[in-house]
């Protein structure tokens, strides 16, 4: 029963925010034109830099568009992670609903489980949007690609990119401002990360840099699944990693947040942003 309740209040928060974004439906045709035009730019670019240096470097059989693809649509995992609980704090504290959400019976965790649903369900659209439209328009590769094995990786991901986000948001209740480190991480991500370019092509530092960064191994999985078809086998060093990463960041980033949390609390500054 109590999961049933833990999940209906989800729930409840999906219908939320569903409700909310329906009052701005002209914002769907929007991100179809959005995506469209973001498909086609990184279309026309890889026809560009295409080179015999490049698709050696590249997985067999994948070209550069399909590479990119994957790494532009996938890396907004990462930032809706990061923004969506410090977006909800603020929302909350803006409609002076903060204080009496903390005050319910309502677990930590539920709150913040129910408030990254919505947001993922919109990003998980826009992927399929952009997806979709390089299937349809520049040949983007689907016949031999492991759907089953991607939403794993996907799932094992989010896991461990909303961790960063909770610990952000942790950050937001304590100093009142997005936290600096965010910048630096997502800086150091791009660079490292393999999003528009193969991590064998930077030095060896940075390579190891890129170890250290979930969104390498969450981008080595998805290019591997979708691109290459790989099995479950193939598939289980990159979700392994980012399960290590999820089972110790997950329990860390919740015990800081409840720790600034009482702290606001206790400091009477919980609502001051």
């Amino acid at each position: 029963m109590s999961f049933k309740r833990t999940l209906g209040k989800i729930l409840a928060c999906f219908q939320r925010d569903l409700a909310i974004a329906r009052s701005y439906r002209g914002a769907f045709v929007y991100e179809l034109l959005e995506a469209l035009f973001g498909v086609a730019t990184y279309y026309y670019l890889s026809r560009f830099v295409q080179s015999e240096e490049l698709s050696r470097l590249l997985p067999p059989g994948v070209d550069y568009f399909a590479f990119a693809l994957v790494g532009v649509a996938f890396f907004d995992y990462m930032t809706v992670s990061f923004d969506m609980f410090e977006n909800s704090l603020q929302e909350a504290r803006q409609n002076g609903t903060l204080e009496a959400l903390l005050v319910t019976e309502t677990s930590l965790a539920t709150q913040l489980a129910g408030n990254c649903v919505y947001p993922f369900a919109l990003l998980a659209m826009r992927t399929v949007v952009y997806i979709g439209w390089g299937i349809a328009l520049f040949g983007f590769p689907v016949a031999t690609a492991n759907w089953l094995g991607a939403l794993v990786v996907l799932a094992v991901s989010i896991a461990s990119f909303a961790a960063l986000g909770v610990l952000s948001a942790a950050h937001l209740l304590l100093f009142k401002r997005g936290t600096p480190v965010r910048w630096v991480f997502f800086g150091v991500a791009g660079l490292v990360s393999g999003m528009i370019y193969p991590v064998t092509i930077l030095p060896d530092w940075l390579q190891a840099v890129a170890r250290f960064i979930p969104m390498t191994w969450s981008l080595q999985g998805m290019r591997a699944a979708l691109l290459e078809g790989a099995s479950f086998a193939g598939l289980w060093p990159a979700i392994q990693v980012l399960l290590l990463f999820a089972t110790v960041l997950l329990p860390v980033s919740l015990a800081v947040f409840a720790w600034a949390l009482r702290r606001t609390k206790v400091t009477g500054t919980l609502t001051h942003f």
